[in-house]
């Protein structure tokens, strides 16, 4: 198959084309390919058994943005099968085909249908092949071709960027480098000078120029100065075809800003100024305004100002509002009209940041002249002094003085000054002044432990204008006597062990007094004088505001005695010296060897022969547990008992049964057993206790002799017969037993029970040196020698 182009409009492209089918022909010329072998994209081979055949192929080339009427001839498809009798059909498929691309199926020409872009796309691929018409059979294999959209010069340089906004700082050298633009072609760069962009300045000379190749832009210019233009507005040009005729070009627009430098020093308009004053300007307050002009911006206008001579630099200063670069005078020290009525001073205004590249525009600073005027105005009293400290005794009667303020006129007229107390808060009402003379006295009694310290003010103003008053500040200060007696620190809690030896310090005890150091710095301890010698604990002043209590014996017990009273007397240095009485209490605990506490409460017997507290517990449930099944057996045997009737049904005869039998031998209810066993007890007839009787029982007669004449058999038969006429209770059998040992014999006993009270002068001490085995031994001996001792 042969593929031929005819698409050449003009002469250049005529050539163009006559170019490149002899190319095409040189180096394509008449392919033969055979029928069994097809090429594959990697390069591979493929066979096929088909008869072999040729084919020609070629590039085609379209003109893009063609605006004709009639579609556009592309080329022609042409195969060797092909005898011109319209048997062979050609086939077109691939991008565009039917679409952009048609083909005549019998003479193989190819026809572009739509105007194309080669900026959209720049070549197409397609797919051709010959059949037979009749047979619908290919007569060759599918060939692929390739449709290139050939470029032409419709697009315009573009610049993506624009507009641009840069800045450069003014006074800079020419030809300083200010911008760099770059315009974009749509074109092809490859094709001609359609993509060949070229740079020139349309508006901004003769300030800036532009690179015509690169784009970029300088300065024409020297010393650009900010103060007199600051923005300028450049347009750029770029234009293909290489700034021929005929070629499409684009621009933007680049706003250029100068930055400013310090190329201006400050200029105060005028060198003389003059300022008024008055003389009640407040210290401090600012009491003018002066500023030097600069026509920098920014820093570069910064500046400080400075009094650099002048009578009046001791009384005022000047700083610098960084805002509004004005210098701020104030007053340092009070003005007085009668003393000083002007002042001059020499003020100099500098620039802070100095550019040395300008030096030569210098210097960069100016200095100006201003005088003050004092106006003279009525001022109120002033005080001899700024603040006044007084002081007064606590206790002091009231209407004591205490000091005196004293104010006065400042003016030539030098009024008569009145003074009172501003009653702000209550503090202001605990004293009085005289108007006149400035004397401040007590209104009440004051307690310096309680308020150490008054502030008051005090206020004065002239008589003849009471609307001027100035006021000044009095602190009073309570001064201290000894008022207050001295007393324990605090509540202590003193513990003695039981196995402490004599002279050993227990406790060390402190005491404070309200009164200030110089009334009670120094205390002294002591034991209370009336009461007699303390055999048990004694005190010594330590000599240092403290003071130690000591042990007098060697061991105290606190099974005997757990707690001690020591009476302790507390006296202070002061003028005239107090004193306070207090009691220390001490409590007796039992504690290790090393004098740890162990326990400071009396013990049961049975902690004391070695229980501990959990054995304690155990036993105690257990007598709570026998107790309640002691309770529950007794409420159960209740709950047991037995009906009258045996059964409701057996009503036969009206008998009851009782289940009653007498108490036995263990009975003793019934009489006295004490009387029976020593008859010299006996006294009057004793009722029952069993039962209460409902009749007085038979009268009892007995001999008139003495009771240690009774005979023991004649006392039984009576009770005897006592208890068969007694008619308060139903007859039941009991046994009474009686026994009788006789009198108390005279000699005594003879038991060594009570051998343990016998004195022994024997000291156990050195039980408590053999180690714990000994402990309780030790515990036991100790506590039998400490109650001998008491």
């Amino acid at each position: 198959m042969r593929i031929t182009s005819t698409s050449c409009i003009c002469p250049v492209l005529v050539c163009l084309c006559f170019v490149q089918r002899c190319y095409g022909a040189a180096h394509h010329g008449s392919i033969k390919v055979t029928r069994n072998q097809t090429k594959h994209a990697e390069g591979e081979t493929e066979v096929h058994h088909r008869p072999k055949r040729g084919w020609v192929w070629n590039q085609f080339f379209v003109l893009e943005e063609h605006m004709g009427p009639d579609p556009q001839y592309v080329g022609k498809l042409h195969s060797n099968s092909d005898k011109g009798d319209g048997s062979v059909k050609y086939i077109l498929t691939g991008e565009g085909a039917g679409t952009i691309f048609i083909i005549d199926d019998t003479t193989g020409d190819i026809h572009s249908t739509k105007s194309l872009d080669r900026e959209q796309k720049t070549h197409y691929v397609l797919h051709a092949q010959a059949i037979d018409r009749r047979t619908n059979k290919p007569l060759e294999p599918e060939s692929e071709f390739i449709i290139k959209v050939q470029d032409i010069n419709d697009n315009a340089p573009k610049f993506t960027d624009g507009p641009y906004i840069v800045t450069v700082p003014e006074m800079s050298e020419m030809g300083t480098s200010v911008l760099q633009v770059t315009a974009t072609d749509a074109d092809d760069p490859t094709y001609g000078n359609s993509a060949r962009v070229v740079y020139s300045i349309l508006q901004g000379q003769p300030y800036f120029s532009v690179d015509p190749k690169t784009g970029v832009i300088r300065t024409a210019l020297h010393n650009m100065d900010r103060e007199a233009r600051e923005h300028y507005s450049v347009v750029i040009q770029a234009k293909d075809m290489a700034g021929q005729v005929g070629g499409l070009s684009g621009s933007t627009t680049v706003n250029i800003t100068l930055t400013d430098v310090n190329d201006n020093p400050p200029r105060f308009p005028q060198k003389h100024y003059q300022l008024y004053v008055p003389e009640s300007a407040q210290v401090g307050s600012a009491v003018g305004k002066i500023k030097a002009n600069d026509a920098d911006t920014g820093s570069n206008a910064d500046m400080k100002y400075t009094i650099i001579n002048g009578d009046g630099s001791g009384v005022f200063s000047i700083s610098t509002d960084k805002e509004t670069r004005e210098g701020i005078l104030s007053l340092k020290k009070p003005l007085n009209y009668e003393k000083k009525k002007s002042y001059t001073l020499n003020i100099e205004g500098a620039n802070t940041h100095v550019d040395f590249r300008f030096s030569h525009l210098g210097p960069f600073k100016d200095v100006t002249m201003l005088k003050i005027i004092v106006g003279d105005v009525d001022e109120p009293p002033l005080f001899t002094m700024p603040s006044y400290v007084m002081e007064v005794y606590e206790n002091a009667k009231i209407g004591t003085a205490v000091g005196t303020v004293t104010a006065q006129d400042p003016d030539a007229a030098n009024s008569l000054v009145r003074y009172f107390i501003d009653h702000n808060t209550e503090e202001d009402r605990y004293f009085t002044i005289d108007a006149s003379t400035g004397t401040i006295k007590t209104a009440k009694i004051f307690d310096r432990e309680e308020t150490p310290w008054y502030n008051i003010t005090v206020a004065a103003s002239e008589i003849d204008n009471p609307g001027l008053v100035s006021h000044v500040p009095v602190g009073i200060r309570i001064l201290d006597i000894n008022d207050n007696p001295p007393e324990l620190a605090r509540e202590y809690d003193i513990v003695v062990c039981e196995n402490v030896k004599p002279g050993q310090v227990i406790q060390t005890i402190t005491a404070t007094d309200k009164d200030n150091s110089a009334n009670g710095a120094r205390f002294h301890f002591s034991l209370d004088e009336g009461l007699s010698l303390n055999p048990n604990f004694t005190l010594r002043d330590n000599e240092d505001n403290t003071a130690s209590i000591l042990t007098r014996r060697r061991r105290y017990s606190r099974t005997t005695q757990d707690i001690y009273y020591l009476p302790v007397l507390i006296s202070d240095g002061g003028v005239p010296p107090l004193s306070s009485s207090s009691t220390l209490t001490i409590r007796v605990c039992a504690c290790e060897r090393d004098g740890r506490v162990r326990t400071c409460h009396a013990e049961a017997f049975l902690s004391s022969a070695g229980l501990s507290t959990g054995a304690l517990i155990a036993i105690l449930l257990c007598v709570v547990i026998l107790l309640a099944i002691v309770v529950l057996f007794i409420t159960l045997r209740r709950s047991k008992k037995e009906p009258l009737i045996i059964s409701e049904e057996d009503v036969r005869e009206n008998v009851v049964t009782y289940d009653d039998e007498g108490g036995g031998e263990e009975d003793t209810e019934a009489f006295d057993i004490t009387a029976l066993r020593n008859p010299s007890a006996a006294e009057e007839l004793k009722y029952r206790r069993d039962v209460r009787p409902e009749v007085k029982p038979l009268p009892r007669h007995h001999p008139s002799s003495s009771l240690d004449s009774i005979d023991v058999q004649e006392f039984i038969k009576q009770r005897l017969a006592e208890a068969d006429l007694d008619p308060s209770v139903p007859p039941y059998d009991s046994l009474q037993t009686y026994a009788y040992e006789g009198h108390r014999s005279e000699a005594g006993s003879i038991s060594s029970l009570d051998s343990a009270t016998t004195h022994s002068d024997q000291d156990y001490n050195y039980l408590g040196d053999w180690g714990p085995e000994f402990k309780k031994l030790a515990e036991l001996y100790g506590e039998v020698e400490s109650e001998r001792t008491t």
